[in-house]
């Protein structure tokens, strides 16, 4: 593929999907990520999209939100890492919710292994991962679907989880920073992700690095609010994902990091699960009623992470 076709392909690829990787972009276009991170900053000099984090997003500084077809498709690997480590957080007879989205629904599918779960949740797509679940018990809100990631929003939605309270909220979303927190493109998945947050005494947000750094236009949950953050582990070039997870961790967000095998191209294989967390430097400005979340068993003495976050940056 010549140059200009490929820069022509990497070019509908960000628009119909908002922000792509470089990781799949390099896939699509059967080439290097060296390659394709030069194409990118061939496409941004000529004002067609920006670099960020990683990938390539649509310029202007705000992404817009991708579809449900495009989405699912995007960074496969990380989100089943993340969903994996995520899954470890959930405990038999717990009451969670878990809010819309492609990493949600991965999660969902683990999910339905942990006897005695009640999950709340406004998403088709993670109530359908769990319908034949032995010993889950799924409770829907009501509302007005969204075609185009499969959720329910709305009034509706958000009136019926009033006076609702479990231990933990699984979010996902389109962008996270420290500065902002986690954000959407859409003003009623945004609204309905504020009530879920308010049902949960503690949050945890999964996401995986390709949405570190990035910013939209609603902001679901402030940065004192997440507990805690699950993303994969960003590549070695990438210092600026690096940076935003250690501003996130400076902010008392605790941090697992989950590392997914695989290369552009290839098969993913299975996750290579590695746990990891930064310690909370103090208490929290702001954390909802009921108890802290525990520390996870991850192996680490603290402040192996940070140093680790630490590294990555500097790399």
């Amino acid at each position: 593929m010549f140059a200009a076709e490929r820069r022509q392909l990497i070019l509908e690829m960000v628009r119909a999907n908002g922000a792509v990787s470089l990781r799949e972009l390099a896939r699509v276009v059967q080439t290097s990520e060296v390659t394709v991170r030069r194409d990118v900053r061939a496409l941004e000099a000529e004002g067609l999209l920006d670099r960020r984090h990683g990938g390539a997003v649509l310029p202007g500084g705000f992404t817009r939100e991708s579809g449900f077809p495009q989405k699912s498709h995007l960074a496969t690997a990380e989100k089943t890492a993340i969903a994996d480590l995520a899954a470890g957080l959930v405990e038999e007879g717990e009451a969670i919710v878990v809010g819309a989205g492609t990493t949600t629904q991965e999660l969902a599918r683990r999910l339905a292994r942990v006897p005695g779960l009640t999950v709340v949740t406004n998403s088709l797509l993670v109530a359908q991962a769990l319908a034949h679940a032995n010993r889950v018990e799924v409770v829907m809100t009501g509302g007005t679907l969204r075609g185009s990631n499969y959720a329910l929003v709305g009034s509706g939605a958000e009136q019926s989880l009033q006076g609702l309270r479990v231990s933990k909220a699984f979010l996902s979303g389109s962008g996270l920073t420290a500065e902002r927190g986690l954000s959407t493109s859409n003003m009623l998945s945004a609204s309905v992700d504020r009530a879920l947050v308010q049902a949960a005494a503690e949050v945890v947000v999964l996401a995986d690095h390709t949405k570190l750094g990035t910013d939209t236009m609603f902001q679901t949950v402030p940065t004192d609010l997440i507990t805690r953050l699950v993303t994969d582990e960003p590549p070695a070039h990438d210092d600026r994902a690096a940076t935003e997870l250690q501003a996130l961790a400076d902010q008392g967000v605790q941090i697992a990091v989950a590392g997914a095998a695989g290369a552009p191209g290839g098969d993913p294989g299975p996750a290579r699960e590695r746990r990891r967390e930064v310690p909370l430097p103090g208490p929290r400005r702001s954390q909802g009623p009921g108890p802290g979340l525990r520390s996870a068993t991850l192996g680490e003495q603290p402040g192996t992470e940070r140093a680790r976050v630490a590294d990555l940056r500097r790399r």
